[in-house]
């Protein structure tokens, strides 16, 4: 795909609306307002034998990769040298010893420049990336424990994106626009929404944030590049059957954006950098269809999400026949609507200082009055300790649970309760803080080596001119989100009157689980039950993201609060490293078992090769690839191009590659043949494109085998050539 070219539109049209949008007036560009940076890199996770984050389904284990994981920064800076960064990584959430160990290789090359207080690290919340990486047993259950290797992935990606950002620095102006996004999105938690209170409601006409915010990057030429989208939905339209690495609905928006506005046919590369980020996505599903009954397709019960004996379980899917149309329609559509508004210019500039606050605070120590919906008098409560409740075994629609549990559920059991006490018994104060949550696993009272999940959280606000980015640790819902939203703009017109747009940066710094409004607690569906904290979850968050702003806006230092422990060398790691890889005899590493078929590929086939293979965990391959598609160029010509290739032995030819493992019309497979022998091979794929040019094209796969002795070596193979008309 072509970048899209930027319409000259002259003052006198300045009025028009353009795609739904009010375009800016087409003026000489005025002197900067900021100093501006953007950067990518690959964090990609290792793509096989690890357990997925995100359905907690201990048989979703990796064995391939359909699209890549990429971390995606960006720096503001203001003329007092003022500055803030923001990453979304393609990654389930974010853990509070990722932030740490980026920080410290910042600080050993930027010195203090980066900080805690001006550093946001979000996490784009898919479902099918590798786990492993938190540091809190329950999170990385899923996983074994904790997975170095995934963690290094995302420290070392998330670092090299943000040093891109910095040495990449420029001089600026930043456009902030909205449009509405239809179709993408539903709340999968409907009775729980409709017990916030009605004139609550009444203020919006869905159940679900239809607004996706853009902020907009352009040089002081006037030329883009870079744009960060917020849409609160879940990347979940890959289901818990998934077993490729995939950045998901919200990944491929991004990888279509850059494709777009680069100009090129491979993703990752190219100057322009375009995130899909998350915000309150809690119960934000992009399952439209909505829940049916597995094997009757029936409605499911609204409340307890459950069906009938026989019926199956009670699960939600769509707009797509399959989790992979699903995908590319629900990231089609975000991509359509942030398209159309950079093609637009649309929306107004953003000027202001940079500020920024930010807080470590203790939840279960944390006090907030709040007037009682009963009685009407003004109460005082405090955090829990952390727990889960029974609902939360039942999982979503998105993803259900095992067992007998259901949503909505609010009376526990004496099995349940004798299996909880096992791990960890809650103590008579923590059921009458969490009630009516029946707690299913009092993970705050776990006796471990390290923590369940954490106590001690990170709150954070980033404010470039009038643009306010509040940092949350956890999922919020649509209605949390929106009363955050609300309290951080009323107390920046209460102490400065200055009015400001709010976004919430959903699953930033740490991961927490969700946060549910008090009245969506009380019904206790999926959101509610993992909410950790207590029923006043959110009126503490309120209380404190005033508080933050209120400091910003006066000027006034926050204290830095109580760090969160460090428990690196406590983590318990299951999950065992590549002991050695064989061949066959007779085979060796890069043989090709089966070749693409002599006869021509037509555009919409499949092409499928194997390959004798070593462990994809021997290398991520970050910034490189597993295979690549190639087409014959039959004619030499000077190309600085990495993506082409010469042919050896002195011919002329030269092989451009048209696709690597990051596309979304490829994807890998690994296969472990003998684990006795270690023996395994490697399926590719390739989707022939509609956009495909006729000809002569191979397949090349690169990868690297351990030998039994000690040693990693690379090794390469390459299909016969074959052809597509």
């Amino acid at each position: 795909m072509m970048a899209k070219m930027r319409p000259q539109l002259s003052s006198l049209f300045c009025a028009l609306t353009v795609l739904g949008v009010v375009c800016l007036c087409n003026v000489a560009p005025a002197a900067a307002a900021y100093r501006l940076g953007v950067g990518r890199a690959d964090c990609t996770g290792p793509p096989v034998e690890i357990g997925f984050m995100g359905y907690g389904e201990f048989s979703q284990r990796g064995q391939g990769i359909h699209l890549r994981q990429y971390a995606r920064a960006f720096i503001f800076e203001d003329e007092r040298r003022s500055r803030v960064v923001f990453v979304s990584a393609d990654a389930g959430m974010m853990g509070h010893a990722v932030k740490r160990d980026v920080l410290n290789l910042l600080k050993a090359r930027y010195g203090d420049a980066y900080r805690f207080e001006n550093v946001v690290l979000s996490g784009s919340h898919s479902h099918s990336v590798p786990s492993g990486f938190l540091m809190s047993y329950l999170y990385d259950i899923a996983s074994l424990g904790f997975v170095p290797q995934n963690f290094d992935a995302l420290v070392e990606g998330i670092t090299l994106a943000i040093v891109r950002a910095h040495e990449s620095m420029r001089e600026g102006r930043l456009y902030l626009s909205e449009t509405t996004v239809h179709e993408a999105n539903i709340n999968r938690s409907p009775s729980a929404y409709e017990n916030n209170p009605r004139w609550e409601r009444d203020q919006y006409r869905d159940y679900t944030d239809k607004k996706l915010v853009q902020l907009r990057l352009v040089d002081g030429g006037g030329r883009l590049f870079g744009a960060i989208n917020w849409f609160a939905v879940h990347p979940t339209s890959m289901n818990k059957t998934n077993r490729y690495v995939s950045s998901d609905n919200v990944g491929y928006a991004s990888v279509l954006l850059e494709l777009d506005r680069n100009g090129v046919r491979v993703p990752g590369r190219g100057e322009f950098v375009g995130a899909f980020a998350s915000t309150n996505l809690g119960d934000a599903s992009p399952n439209i269809m909505g829940p049916k009954c597995e094997k009757t397709g029936l409605p499911c019960d609204m409340l307890t999400s459950s069906c009938p004996a026989g019926a199956g379980a009670c699960i939600a899917s769509g707009p797509g026949k399959d989790m992979f149309e699903s995908t590319k329609i629900i990231g089609t559509r975000l991509y359509d609507a942030a398209s159309k508004l950079l093609i637009a210019e649309a929306g107004r500039e953003v000027t202001g200082p940079i500020k920024f606050a930010h807080q470590f605070i203790d939840m279960t120590e944390q006090q907030v009055s709040y007037v009682n919906p009963t009685t009407g008098e003004k109460e005082t409560a405090h955090g829990c300790y952390p727990a889960m409740g029974y609902s939360f075994g039942a999982g979503t629609t998105d993803g259900p649970g095992a067992f007998d549990f259901r949503q909505a559920t609010l009376t526990d059991s004496s099995f349940w309760n004798t299996a909880r006490d096992i791990l960890a018994e809650p103590t008579p104060e923590d059921k009458r803080c969490q009630a009516p949550k029946p707690i299913l696993i009092a993970s705050g009272r776990a006796k471990f080596s390290y923590e369940v999940q954490p106590k001690i959280v990170p709150t954070q606000i980033l404010l470039v001119g009038d643009f306010a980015l509040a940092a949350v640790p956890a999922e919020f819902t649509t209605m949390s989100g929106r009363r955050l939203r609300a309290a951080v703009r009323e107390s920046s017109l209460e102490a400065a009157r200055k009015d400001i747009t709010v976004v919430v940066a959903g699953l930033s710094n740490m991961y927490t689980s969700y946060v549910a409004t008090p009245e969506e607690y009380a019904i206790q569906r999926y959101e509610g039950a993992s909410t950790l904290y207590g029923p006043h979850t959110l009126t503490i968050y309120l209380q404190q993201f005033r508080k933050l702003m209120r400091s910003i806006a006066l000027g006034e230092q926050v204290a830095a609060g109580p760090m969160p422990p460090i428990e690196d060398d406590k983590q318990i790691t299951l999950s065992t490293g590549v002991v050695f890889d064989g061949h066959p005899f007779g085979w060796y590493f890069g043989d090709c078992k089966v070749q693409p078929r002599e006869t021509p590929y037509r555009r919409g086939d499949t092409v499928r090769v194997m390959f004798i293979a070593g462990n994809p965990r021997n290398n991520l391959m970050h910034e490189r690839t597993y295979f690549t598609v190639e087409r014959l160029r039959p004619e030499f010509e000077e190309t600085n191009s990495v993506d082409a290739h010469q042919q050896g032995g002195g011919g002329r030819d030269v092989w451009e590659v048209v696709a690597t493992d990051a596309n979304w019309e490829t994807k890998f497979k690994w296969h472990r043949r003998s684990t006795l022998f270690a023996y395994s091979d490697i399926e590719l794929e390739w989707e022939v494109p509609e956009q495909v040019d006729p000809g002569t094209y191979r397949i090349q796969h690169f990868g690297y085998w351990r030998y039994i002795l000690g040693g990693i070596f690379p090794y390469n193979g390459t299909t016969r050539n074959f052809t597509v008309e």
